[in-house]
Parts: structure tokens; sequence; C-alpha cells
């Protein structure tokens, strides 16, 4: 009987793409992918560390897992395992520790572990470290894929302490990009979404190679209906990317483009490198030459020194903006980083109302921007079917609609809908397939 392996994923796409590659890895050796849920003979769990509440999250996976089945290799990888290895080992629940490198031999190792003791294979990025090659990601019926095609960051924000995890940057080759994504196309996925660390600096480290001269290349793959933007800095959107995407047929009109904070004061204590009006002049001009652009954010609430008129003024840049959609976090202390250090930290109860009033605003300008829709007829790449009750997928501009059917609709899987969107939910639209409306 073959070995199970359950993997369970904490944090970013990146990681979510790694685990997914880390499955593959061990369905080659032989495992079969189990639910984290249920009895394994092995748990993957890939960490998060970006804040406080994702270094307790993967410590409680890690518990449920020894808790589930006492017996099982419990392996604990990712982002928090790579920063703090000694607090996982305090825990006396794993027995292997791997962090965010060298993973390419994971099951062989498990295999010749000796139990008893914990493994700890954790070391230190360098300047000079290459990619970390895992095997393409081939899931069949899954009608979007994530592919990783960059890792590290040099940026260093005052807040975080990826760079220390995730160490410097470095650029999957264009060849191995073109042959992933043709593997992930030849699974079954119509859209592929591009992640990394710091993915606007792709091909900061080879010759002769950007991000937009990449996304020139895979616009030539057979199949491939859509092509999504992971993330991007500010900094690195350039008229040469901006270009590519008009161009593009298959480049989606969604950007993610983190602001962090509304005030200048704040983003010179984050080392952010821009200032506010610098970052609304380039929404403004994305906005103008991308018609009906969505774009999105993260931002920061709380940080060290923010006072109620740093807020206020994060607020109202967030309103002039007009973001599609708007993640807010609190801040979190990480040790480590140069945040800590500064003076004027704010106690949790300022962080949670500050919050609340972001989030707020953040679904106000959702619901504005997801309302000029209605009306109109957009593509809806179907990724879910209830038959002759609904089908349900996103728009290129990364809305999520739910198209009403009194047909089977199988056959919509994997393909992109025409629907008529009719209205509007808390989180999505509502519409139906623009073929079975009746004319009068």
């Amino acid at each position: 009987m073959k070995k199970k392996a359950a993997f369970y994923t904490l944090g970013c796409k990146v990681n979510y793409c790694e685990t997914e590659s880390l499955q593959t890895l061990f369905e080659q050796a032989g495992y079969r992918i189990a639910d984290f849920e249920e009895q394994a003979d092995v748990y993957v769990i890939n960490t998060c560390t970006v804040t406080g509440l994702s270094d307790h999250k993967s410590r409680k996976a890690i518990r449920r897992a020894r808790k589930r089945s006492p017996e099982a290799v419990i392996v604990a990888t990712g982002c928090y395992a790579q920063g703090e290895p000694e607090k996982i080992k305090e825990m006396e629940q794993v027995d292997l520790i791997i962090g965010n490198r060298e993973r390419e031999n994971l099951p062989d190792i498990i295999d010749n572990l000796q139990r008893g003791s914990v493994l700890d294979l954790v070391t230190a990025h360098g300047n000079n470290e290459s990619f970390e090659i895992l095997p393409p990601v081939r899931r069949r019926g899954r009608t979007r894929g994530f592919l990783k095609i960059q890792e590290g960051c040099n940026q260093n924000c005052s807040y975080c302490i990826i760079p220390k995890v995730r160490g410097p940057l470095r650029s999957l080759p264009p060849d191995q990009v073109l042959l992933r994504a043709r593997s992930l196309v030849e699974s079954g996925s119509r859209e592929i979404i591009l992640t990394g660390i710091h993915l606007g600096l792709y091909g900061a480290d080879l010759e002769a190679v950007t991000l937009a001269s990449l996304l020139r290349e895979l616009e030539t793959i057979p199949d491939l209906l859509r092509l999504r933007l992971s993330s991007l800095e500010p900094s690195d959107i350039t008229s040469e990317l901006v270009e590519a995407i008009i161009d593009s047929k298959i480049v989606c009109p969604h950007l993610h483009i983190p602001l962090q904070s509304g005030d200048g004061e704040i983003l010179r204590k984050m080392n952010r490198p821009y200032e506010p009006d610098e970052f609304l002049y380039l929404a403004k001009w994305l906005k103008q030459e991308i018609p009906g652009l969505a774009l999105s954010s993260d931002l920061i609430v709380g940080f060290p020194g923010e006072s109620e008129h740093h807020h206020r003024r994060s607020m109202a840049l967030v309103h002039d903006i007009g973001f599609s959609r708007l993640h807010v976090f609190k801040y979190s202390s990480r040790p480590g980083t140069r945040a800590v250090t500064l003076p004027g930290h704010l106690p949790n109860e300022i962080k949670d109302e500050r919050s609340k009033e972001m989030i707020k605003l953040g679904e106000i300008l959702s619901s504005e921007y997801r309302k000029q829709f209605i009306g109109t007829v957009q593509p809806v790449l179907v990724e879910k079917v209830v038959p002759y009750e609904y089908g349900e997928g996103f728009t290129p501009h990364y809305l999520r609609v739910k198209i009403s059917s009194e047909i089977k609709g199988l056959h919509w899987r994997g393909r992109e809908v025409k629907t008529l969107i009719l209205g509007e939910t808390d989180s999505g639209l509502t519409g139906e397939h623009a073929r079975c409306l009746k004319r009068p």
C-alpha cells in the first residue's frame, strides 16, 4: 500500500505554489496525497511568518498534525521554519525542519530519517544561491494554476522579515518558465498566475530578460486564455511593462500594487521608496492606459509612530485612488526588523479601530467598482459548476461571478462563458449566461 502524505499551507500565493510542487515531488516518489484532516504517514506544514498571527497558526497546524497521527513524520518547511527553527524545535512536535531551501530530495530525506530527534536542515541564504528547482505542477482539472517564477527580495522594508527568510533575488530562466507554463496548460489550466516574492524584478539576475519580455513569450502558448500577475511593487512598473500588458490579448486588466501607507512620513519610516503623490499619479496613469483596470492593494495600519493624522491621510489617499479591493493588515512586530526599534508602538485597541475603519472603506470602494459592471456582458472563466443551478468563476478583472443556469452546464468548466452581469453580492457579482437571454 502506498504511503500517504498530507500538506497544510499558510501564507502567500508563493507558498501555495511551492506546496503544489512538493505534492508533485511526493507523488513522483510513490506517495498518495491525502487530505490534511486524514490519517497520513507524513505531514508537511508549509509555514508563514509575515505576522505574529502567522507564527501562531503555523505552530497550531503542527500540533494538529501530531495529535492526529502520533507516529507520523512531521515536517516543518517554509518561512517560519526558515526564520525560527529553534522555536519549532522547542515545541517537540516535529521530526524535520527544512526551511525554504534544498527541498528537491525531501522524500528521500524522510525515508532515511532517524526517528527520536529533530533533524534541522535549515541553512542561511547566501548571495550566490540559485533558484530552487521543484518539479512542474501537473494538477489535472484545475482551471487556474500558479507558477512561481521569482524568489527573494532586496528591498528591506523596515517592517518586513521576508528578505531574511527568502534570501536574495533569483529568477527562474525563461525556458523553464515556458516549460512549466505549457505543463500547466496541458493539465487543464486556462489561466496562469505568475507569482514571486518581488515579481516585478523578475530577470534582474539574468541577462537581457525582464518581466515584460517574459509576458511576450508566454503570449505564444496555445490554449492559454489568461495570464495574471500576482503583485507588483510601484517602483517596478515601467513603460515597457505597461506596453506589454496593453499589447497582450491574455494579460488580465488586474494589478495588485501594495501601497502600505498613504502618509509620506510613515512611508519613509517603512523604507518604502515612493511618496503618496507618486503612487496617486501612478494609479491614475495606469487607469488611463488600461481601461477598466482593477487595482487592488495592501495597507498596514498602526505602524509605529502612526498618529490619527497619518491614518486620516491614508484613508483619504485610499479613497482618492479608488481601489477595487483592499487587503488591510494590522502592524505586527517582527523580531530582527528595524521597525521593532522605532518609538511609538501603538496599543492593539487603536490598531483594531483603525483596521475596522480601513476595511470598511475598502468594502465601499470594492462595491463601487463592482457596480460599474452591472448591465454589461463579461467573459467568466468558470471554475465550478453545480448542474442545473449555477456556474462560478472570475472575470479578467478578478471579480467572482455566480452564473444562474437552467442547464446542466458541465461543459462550462474551464471555459470562458459570456455573462450578462445582473447584480452584486457582498463579495462578487451575479449574472446570467448571455446566450440564454430571451429575445423580444
